[in-house]
């Protein structure tokens, strides 16, 4: 981590006080960190991304009283993400297939929709950007590699932004990313004219160039690129084995999870993910800067100011799954700017907002090593030692679940398996992940007000994954064509024996013939769905064969083998020509045999950080699985997605649970106040404003994720008229 000297801060800060005021005539928002007022103006909130809001009209003393205003039906069945914006009066959100819309934000009554041709369809959005200058008012939305711009009041293309209205999200990253998967999950973060946009790539070997990109709002071109990945001559080049740069078989140090600016000082704060392959390093030694990272680089250029790495050489995909959070605390008598890294392993970093410098230790501890060949996992890791983890950290075999039927069968399995802690790394025998791949925080984020609090929920879910030999070439030769690729392209998420592992998020493709037509099969190969990314560069003769094997209708004819078609697209690809040499046997959560989680309940927790002092305030289960509730069992608490929002009043406003419902808690003592059935689960931070006096928190409602049935909706929840004073 390196400062930069004060003679050359002063010049950024100076430049980034003029840039916060020109965003400050574009949108109406001022330089706080915190949204005000009656809008919701950008994705979490605000630039700062804490999920805060100044409104004040639903209070403890009348929130019971909360009935559904209005409900939007997108027609869209599926995971919905968003975290819609609110502007003057109007909602603007995303469909589950990506089409961005806007409806009134009193009524719902739809105002237009725009359907984006000949993309991924399948892509997952979390939200989309509003800009103004003067009359031009626009929405920027990603879906499949492309960045759109359409005017705000009608969604018609702005003509004028890149190639008819969309810029190529592959601009920056060389030529090696053309035939890669390079899309974008989460909205950009805006600092005057600029776009600074999120990317999310394979993570396999066939995994495109993580570069950060900022675009020119108005122009749709290319601005800047900071290389994620170094190339010669630049800091943190020999972190990497020589010429990684070239993407050869490395890629990714992607940001996926999104960022918070600074407009005042025009620095933007960047978590990147890890480098690909996620799970096997012998391609990358070294520490791998600048994966997983926290990036502070001058926004109006890309320069690096500092940084800040949270995990050394990561083969346990622990990349930091949250926008950074901007807050001003009391640190030792001062009052310090600071910023917020909530991380997967349960750690909160924080770190002086203008130096980098953290505002309470961090450790380098010594961690487990590896014992896969050709693997040199790094000795240490970071760990603060306040906040205390929000996520448990170790996992034996009397954190088995008293509550499964089969605990002895999963205490044998611990016993087998390694289990060393948060940094364990993948073995042969298997490993438990605790916490697991997707905790402790996920890309919800955490909640701040302005006293320096921290609010987040907490997944409680352990993992257990083996790191094996692949598959031999000539092993993959023996096998039919449409076998072959299903070995080397599905087997990490579906299993060899295609029972997928649906609490996983991975469905069986077992008799799928059954299910569904031979085109819906072929489409979701071609364009993704979901979790599953697109596997577009297969050849029409590749997706054939994968389709006849998964219909059992494939003649096992060998002498196919990976790289005599086209190189293979994203998820746990591989490059053309390259192949790992060990990969996971598979996406698997540790549970019992009637699917819940095998640990110990609380298996969700929301938690309360007061980040003045490193001290909890509170912690309390979050969510439960009702199959045990009826049985009478004690509140467990369940996996989350999907973050919290709390306003001035008092309140905290989560959903996030399988269970599908929305919940309101006391924030200073995490007492629940108020809880509603939703049509369906709702895996997305709400939003609240107020429009013509009246408050609303409006969240959506798509299911499907772990198991939950299905919705296309948004719904919105207000006080009745009665009781509004206005």
């Amino acid at each position: 981590m390196l400062p930069l000297k004060k003679t050359i801060l002063r010049v950024i800060l100076l430049a980034g006080a003029m840039g916060a005021a020109n965003w400050a005539c574009q949108t109406g928002s001022t330089d706080a960190d915190f949204a005000s007022g009656a809008d919701w103006l950008e994705y979490q909130g605000g630039p700062g991304r804490n999920q805060y809001s100044s409104l004040t009209q639903i209070d403890s003393s009348n929130v019971t009283s909360l009935e559904v205003a209005w409900e939007y039906h997108t027609g869209d069945t599926g995971q919905i993400q968003c975290n819609p914006i609110i502007v003057d009066g109007v909602l603007y959100g995303m469909t589950a297939t990506t089409q961005p819309f806007a409806v009134d934000a009193a009524t719902g009554q739809e105002i237009w929709r725009k359907v984006t041709e000949g993309t991924d369809q399948f892509s997952t959005s979390r939200g989309l950007v509003y800009w103004k200058k003067g009359d031009d008012k626009r929405i920027l939305y990603t879906n499949g590699p492309w960045l759109y711009a359409v005017n705000a009041a009608n969604g018609e293309a702005i003509t004028s932004f890149g190639e008819n209205g969309r810029a190529s999200l592959k601009a920056g990253l060389g030529p090696t990313a053309e035939d890669k998967m390079v899309i974008s999950n989460t909205p950009g973060t805006v600092y005057d004219d600029f776009i600074i946009m999120p990317l999310r790539v394979s993570e396999g070997t066939d995994a495109a160039l993580g570069h950060i990109q900022a675009f020119n709002i108005q122009t749709g071109k290319l601005a800047w690129v900071f290389h994620t990945i170094p190339q010669p001559g630049e800091y943190g080049y020999d972190t990497w084995p020589k010429d990684t740069y070239k993407n050869a078989t490395v890629g990714g140090a992607n940001n996926w999870a999104g960022m918070a600016v600074d407009r005042k000082r025009g620095i933007v704060y960047i978590p990147t993910g890890s480098a690909a392959y996620d799970f096997y390093g012998a391609d990358r030694i070294g520490t791998n800067l600048f994966a997983n990272t926290l990036l502070a680089l001058n926004a109006k250029t890309g320069e690096r100011i500092w940084h800040y790495q949270l995990v050394h050489h990561d083969i346990l995909d622990r990349d930091p799954s949250a926008p950074p959070n901007l807050v001003t605390l009391t640190h030792n008598g001062k009052r310090v700017d600071a910023v917020v890294q909530v991380t997967k392993q349960g750690y909160t970093f924080v770190f002086n907002r203008e130096t980098g410098e953290p505002l309470f230790p961090i450790e380098e501890k010594p961690v487990p090593q590896s014992d896969i060949p050709g693997e040199e996992s790094w000795p240490t890791q970071p760990v603060p030692v306040k906040p205390a983890p929000y996520a448990r950290q170790t996992f034996t075999e009397d954190d088995v679940s008293p509550y499964a039927a089969n605990r002895q069968e999963l205490i044998e399995l611990v016993r087998k398996s390694r289990s060393e802690g948060p940094f364990t790394p993948l073995s042969q025998q298997g490993t438990i992940i605790y916490p697991g791949l997707d905790g402790g925080a996920e890309w919800g984020g955490a909640a701040a007000d302005p006293d320096g609090i921290l609010y987040l929920n907490s997944s409680e879910m352990a993992w257990r994954i083996s790191l094996g030999p692949s598959s031999s070439p000539e092993q993959l030769a023996s096998l039919s064509s449409g076998h072959s690729l299903y070995t080397t392209n599905c087997t990490p998420c579906h299993g060899a024996e295609r029972k997928g592992n649906p609490n996983s998020g991975f469905p069986s493709l077992v008799d799928i013939g059954g299910r569904r037509s031979r085109d819906y099969v072929t489409n979701v190969i071609r364009n993704g769905k979901g979790m599953m990314p697109a596997f577009r560069k297969f050849s029409e003769k590749e997706r054939k064969a994968l389709v006849a094997f998964l219909f059992d209708e494939e003649k096992e004819e060998p002498g196919f083998a990976p790289g005599d078609g086209e190189a293979k697209e994203p998820g746990l690809g591989t490059q053309k020509g390259s192949q790992v040499t060990y990969q996971i046997s598979g996406y698997s959560k540790f549970l019992d045999k009637d699917g819940h989680p095998a640990v110990r309940p609380p298996w969700g927790t929301l938690n309360a950080i007061n980040l003045n002092t490193g001290e909890y305030l509170w912690k309390v289960p979050f969510g439960e699985t009702p199959e045990l509730a009826a049985k009478g069992l004690p509140q467990t608490g369940s996996e989350s997605y999907g973050g919290p929002v709390v306003t001035a009043s008092g309140l905290l406003f989560i959903a996030g649970t399988r269970d599908g419902k929305f919940r309101v808690y006391d924030k200073k003592t995490g007492k629940l106040l108020w809880e509603k059935q939703l049509p369906a689960a709702a895996f997305a931070t709400p939003s609240t404003y107020q429009v013509n006096g009246r408050q609303y928190v409006v969240v959506a409602c798509g299911g499907t994720k772990l198991g939950a049935p299905g919705g296309d909706s948004y719904v919105a929840f207000a006080l009745p008229e009665n009781l509004i004073k206005k």
